[in-house]
């Protein structure tokens, strides 16, 4: 019986027939047999690279031979090489079996034939293809006949010695005649003694297919597929980085813009591009909130859609002054429908907080879809394929990296993948929400805060100031700076247009100034937001 142990660089001794493929230190192929076992080999090297076997071993009456040969093979302490044993066919008494990372013949007296192929059996060497038979004998084996034959006849020699490992002979019944079959006969060879035959073909000869693992062939290892891909990786986040700055210098504060416009002798509030308070809110955050809403309740009341009244220190009532109408945004009819329903001319805000009463999503999602209509921020639909593209880069990152750690190599192209994927992910919050047309709004809603800012009484007519400071007031809320809009208009007169009080906000008809007015109407402002909580 045969062990058979192959070096690293060359193709094992599988390629021999044989088959007995191991490394010193290996588990050694075992049998079991008095002198008098012959072992007749006819191998065939296919130009797939696979080596087709025909094993026949004849065992003395009353004798038994086992054979076990092992499919990984150690090759060194941090590489191993791997076979494959293939369309096993058996006659005879003898049995054969694939178990356990091992081939096992297992023949009793008689003739027994094996039939076999070996996987994974040819290396490349520099220049040519390298085949390597290097056996230790456990057994007596009264004779071997081996022959060989590859798809080139140009077959040769390199070495081929015999002995006790240390004390080796050369060969002298081994050859390779004209028609290029390799013959290897010996007998009478003895236990402990050893077979050691390399033989080489062209380059290309065959598709070399030796499965081996070590330090350089990790699936992990870096390769050149690898840090292409890993440079791909840096060059996209780079990218994405710089969009991202990018878009978002889009919408860094301008120049401020002026609130007042002054016509035929009278100064008025102008807005930009016509914004009203609510978008101006939803294009600030990009996202509609309760002071958004509120706004939006206050700038119908100063557009004489509702009237607010005061009944008593912490309590108001919302009255339908006029019905909506075409001048209002369909977010706008959202809130004002759902604060008035037909038919409803008044409601108190306490009414408004009954459980159910005023459902808060579908005025945010009228908000949002009103931008979207306007063209300010994109679909979310749209906004949707980053979350969907990382997840997939993220799952065919983790696929490509098992597959090519099972069968090719290059895992970490994978790995490089799954993390442009959760790159992706991670950037998502960060991608912008607007559209170049919603930057350019949220520019001029800034720049119109700056504005806002910068107004003071003196730059308006006394019988303007009411008009200017109600319209600017919804505005103010939404970028929470109500305060200062009313202490800057606090000493305004609001019966100087000769009509009492604020005309959008009743309880101060007598009030000269706004000074009370200014104490009672941020906890109106509280109180609306509190109909809609926060997410």
């Amino acid at each position: 019986m045969l062990t058979f142990r192959g070096g690293a660089a060359a193709l094992l001794l599988a390629l021999t027939g044989l088959f007995t493929l191991c490394t010193p230190g290996a588990p050694d192929a075992r049998a079991q047999q008095p002198a008098g076992v012959i072992l007749n080999l006819d191998m065939t090297l296919s130009r797939e690279g696979v080596l087709e076997v025909t094993e026949r071993v004849t065992v003395p009456p009353e004798g038994h031979f086992t054979m076990s040969l092992p499919l990984r093979v150690q090759v060194s302490e941090d590489s191993e090489r791997r076979f494959a044993v293939t369309d096993i066919e058996t006659t005879g008494p003898g049995s054969a079996q694939v178990a356990d990372d091992l081939f096992t013949i297992d023949a009793g007296p008689g003739e027994s034939t094996f039939r076999y192929s070996v996987q994974n059996t040819v290396s490349d060497a520099e220049g040519s293809q390298v085949f390597r038979w290097f056996g230790v004998l456990n057994v007596d084996i009264a004779e071997i006949h081996a022959t060989l034959i590859s798809p080139s006849f140009e077959m040769g020699i390199v070495d081929c010695v015999l002995g006790p490992i240390g004390e080796t002979r050369p060969c002298a019944q081994v050859r390779i005649e004209p028609d290029g079959v390799l013959y290897l006969d010996q007998t009478n060879l003895r236990k402990g003694e050893s077979v050691d035959l390399t033989l080489q073909i062209p380059p290309g000869t065959v598709p070399a297919n030796a499965d081996i693992t070590g330090p350089g062939d990790s699936p992990f290892a870096i390769t050149g597929p690898v840090l292409i891909a890993f440079a791909l990786l840096l060059l996209a986040l780079a990218a994405l980085a710089a969009y991202i700055v990018w878009a978002r210098r889009q919408t860094a504060p301008g120049e401020p813009l002026p609130p007042l416009v002054r016509a035929d002798g009278r100064t008025q509030f102008s807005s930009p591009a016509g914004i009203l308070p609510g978008e101006a809110g939803v294009l600030l955050d990009e996202h509609a909130d309760p002071t958004d809403i509120a706004a939006t309740v206050v700038d119908l009341a100063v557009r004489n859609y509702l009237w607010i009244g005061r009944t008593g220190e912490t309590e108001w009532r919302l009255v339908r002054v006029n019905p909506a109408d075409e001048q209002l945004r369909p977010y706008e009819r959202a809130v004002y429908d759902a604060l008035l329903p037909a038919g409803a001319a008044e409601v108190a805000l306490a009414e408004l907080r009954a459980p159910g009463r005023l459902p808060a999503e579908p005025l945010r999602a009228a908000m949002l879809a009103d931008a979207v209509d306007r063209g300010a921020l994109i679909d979310p639909a749209r906004r949707r394929i980053p979350l969907w593209l990382g997840g997939a880069l993220v799952a065919l990152g983790a696929a490509v990296t098992v597959a090519a750690a099972l069968l090719s190599g290059h895992a970490l192209v994978g790995v490089a993948i799954a993390l442009a994927g959760a790159g992706l992910l991670a950037a998502k919050k960060f991608l912008p929400a607007r559209t170049a047309f919603g930057r350019t709004l949220t520019g001029q809603v800034r720049g119109l805060q700056q504005g806002l800012e910068q107004v003071t009484t003196e730059q308006i007519p006394a019988g303007d100031r009411e008009l200017v400071f109600s319209r600017g007031l919804p505005y103010m809320i939404v970028w929470s700076r109500a305060d200062n809009w009313v202490r800057t208009f606090r000493d305004l007169d609001p019966s100087a247009d000769d009509d009492p009080g604020l005309y959008w906000f009743g309880g101060f008809e007598r009030d000269r100034d706004l000074h009370r007015f200014a104490g009672h109407f941020p906890y109106f402002i509280t109180a609306v937001e509190g109909l809609f909580p926060p997410r």
